[in-house]
């Protein structure tokens, strides 16, 4: 087996790796006392505060496009680069995070009325004490 790059290591621990790449790096680390040793390291320097720019982008997803433009690409409600860009990030990319609300707000539109006319007077409900008009002062 071949060895795992740094880069790699990064990204596992960033959670940033597909399914399968994920469960190639958790092979190697446990078939090699050396990969184990570099992660550790690597896990060491992260501790110490020692980040790059790269780790730095990867781990707040500055990329990533918000909830809310995953769900006007969704409703296709984008005007075309930025559609583009989201379909590049979600299906080339296949960024998990980006995954995730994909699939959360496709199965929220394809909740049944009823179900979403309860989901929404159950929010309606735990909120609205905060909705109270502002008093004149």
């Amino acid at each position: 087996m071949s060895p795992i790059p740094k880069e790699t290591l990064e990204a596992y621990l960033d959670d940033a790796l597909s399914d399968a790449e994920t469960a190639e790096v958790e092979r190697s680390l446990r078939d090699s006392d050396p990969m184990r040793k570099q992660l550790q390291s690597l896990m060491r320097s992260r501790d110490r505060g020692e980040h790059s720019v790269g780790a730095i982008w990867r781990r707040h997803r500055l990329s990533c496009p918000s909830r809310e433009q995953v769900g006007s690409y969704l409703l296709g409600a984008m005007e075309a680069d930025a559609h583009d860009y989201v379909q590049f990030h979600v299906e080339t990319v296949g960024c998990s995070a980006c995954l995730a609300n994909l699939a959360d707000l496709e199965s929220q539109r394809a909740e049944e009325p009823a179900q979403a006319k309860t989901r929404r007077k159950r929010y309606y409900d735990s909120t609205a004490g905060l909705l109270r008009p502002a008093r004149n002062a």
